[in-house]
């Protein structure tokens, strides 16, 4: 991936675990861009989607990082934006999936369900993998109504 800057946001259930992925992202040398949430207060995961999403729509070619309980309300909500293509992904084998062959440029990963060391794994995975395009472009020029 090219070395542009990774936004990233959870709500109150994936603050640690967003912690954790910026800190091990930015000892990789990348940049982040956090969005919060900034602690563990309960807040409303659609605040901190929207912005990451809106970077996304606004940077073409970036990848974006959620984080919530379950990763589907916050992948929900990305979802909504027009040329977002979440991905809820507990493990790598998904993650790599929706990058290869969905294109993904949002990661939703699910906080109460995967250790810190299987998110760093995931995030790493993803970041790293390109899409494959070909016959995959085709299916994902589909999905825009």
């Amino acid at each position: 991936m090219a070395t542009t800057t990774i936004p990233i946001g959870s709500d109150h259930a994936g603050f640690i675990l967003k912690e954790a992925i910026i800190k091990h992202l930015q000892s990789k040398g990348f940049e982040l861009k956090d969005y919060g949430c900034y602690s563990e207060e309960s807040i409303d995961y659609p605040d901190y989607a929207h912005p990451v999403s809106e970077y996304i729509t606004s940077n073409e070619g970036s990848l974006g990082i959620l984080i919530c309980g379950s990763g589907n309300g916050i992948n929900m909500t990305a979802n909504k934006h027009q040329g977002v293509r979440s991905a809820l992904c507990w493990n790598p084998e998904i993650a790599l999936l929706a990058r290869q062959h969905n294109n993904a440029n949002i990661i939703a990963i699910p906080a109460r369900f995967i250790t810190i060391e299987a998110a760093l794994l995931i995030v790493d995975v993803f970041l790293a993998t390109s899409f494959e395009g070909g016959r995959h472009q085709l299916r994902v020029n589909k999905i825009n109504c």
